[in-house]
């Protein structure tokens, strides 16, 4: 269903008033190789005593898995005594076994805490066999409200009374998506500031996400009541361009725009707050 709010309509406008997905990373404990063979096969096997990658960078949340492949007896123990493991880790409850063993185990450990874990195999750490984990801090992810109802009303950005935006979240289905329809109206001025605009958009939006990019237009053309002529209403050509908006929760979010128009320009992400509620609407808790 379209909706048409070009007709008679009547709007107060008051001038007024980061967690990412967790990872496991692998590091090689030990191993073998071999040296000075020849034709038929000989050599000498040598263990490699060395963790492999030494050092690694993760994430708050993120896992180290480490993995045995033998060569020597080794294990993996933090300089802090946060974990020992082998065949499995004897700090962490489940009765398992932090000493050196040339079994080819493996011992997971998940690191929750910012800062730097410097390890060890507490019989190779002379010669070399050390490592070190940064674990650095994630910044959790701002709040997201799921566009509703609830978010209809008057907005504005604090810096700029006297213009805003009029948000509409409604119950009419787009026939095309299958999805509900908003609309919002900008009430601003143009660009060399002659005058005021009305910047109109229109279009469905997913209930189940807090941002929606709509089609926008710019109206001309017509006159004053009693000199109102609906047919002399007109658009320009290819539109005006698309206004963003993004909620964060039932009181903040921010818009954005495109615009092909000459003198709009591009606009980065603009906090806007709500200046009024429509009533009898409430936000989801």
């Amino acid at each position: 269903m379209q909706l048409r709010l070009l007709g008679s309509f009547l709007v107060l406008v008051a001038a007024a008033a980061t967690h990412a997905q967790a990872n496991t990373v692998t590091v090689t404990v030990g191993g073998s190789t071999t040296s000075g063979g020849n034709y038929y096969g000989g050599g000498t096997t040598n263990p490699v005593l060395m963790f492999s990658p030494a050092n690694i960078t993760i994430n708050a949340g993120d896992t180290v898995n480490f993995i045995s492949e033998g060569g020597a007896a080794h294990n993996v123990h933090a300089l802090d005594n946060s974990f020992r493991c082998a065949n499995g880790c004897d700090n962490d409850g489940h009765g398992g076994n932090g000493a050196p063993s040339s079994q080819l185990w493996s011992a997971s450990v998940t690191f929750t805490n910012p800062g730097t874990v410097n390890y060890k195999c507490d019989i190779h750490a002379a010669m070399g066999m050390v490592g070190s984990i940064t674990v650095n801090a994630v910044t959790p992810p701002p709040p997201t409200l799921a566009i509703g109802g609830y978010v209809s009303g008057n907005w504005y950005n604090t810096t700029q009374s006297g213009s805003g935006f009029q948000i509409e979240a409604t119950d009419a289905m787009d026939s095309a998506s299958g999805l509900p329809t908003m609309l919002a109206i900008w009430f601003v001025y143009s660009p060399d500031g002659s005058g005021q605009n009305w910047i109109y958009a229109q279009g469905p939006y997913d209930p189940t996400k807090n941002r929606v990019t709509l089609p926008a237009q710019l109206f001309s053309g017509t006159k004053f009541p009693p000199n109102y002529v609906p047919a002399d209403v007109h658009g320009m050509a290819n539109g005006w361009g698309t206004l963003t908006f993004a909620f964060t929760d039932c009181n903040n979010g921010t818009v954005s725009w495109t615009s092909t128009a000459p003198g709009y320009g591009n606009g980065n992400p603009m906090p806007i707050t709500r200046l009024t509620r429509i009533a009898g609407t409430a936000c989801p808790h």
